[in-house]
């Protein structure tokens, strides 16, 4: 699996509501690069639980909806008449 990286415009704002969230919620305040360094920590720790739980609600979507299409085949088998 590659590894999961972050865009520089995505990471920027993250960074900027890490530096946010503690100020208000701790009253803490971090420099850019401590906020990014958390980020990524927290993408090495957790990013690979949350991606995981990414894929299993597509696999579960993805079954649903094969479900979905083979409901709507057996819909669309015809009636065979035994003529015997």
């Amino acid at each position: 699996m590659k590894e999961l990286k972050l865009d520089k415009d995505v990471r920027a704002r993250l960074t900027a509501q890490i530096q946010r969230y503690l100020d208000d919620e701790l009253d803490l305040e971090i420099g850019n690069m401590d906020a990014e360094f958390l980020i990524d920590f927290l993408s090495g720790s957790l990013g690979a639980h949350f991606y995981n739980l990414g894929l299993k609600d597509a696999q579960a979507l993805f079954a649903r909806k094969a479900d979905d299409v083979t409901d709507e085949i057996y819909a669309m088998e015809r009636k065979v008449e035994d003529r015997t």
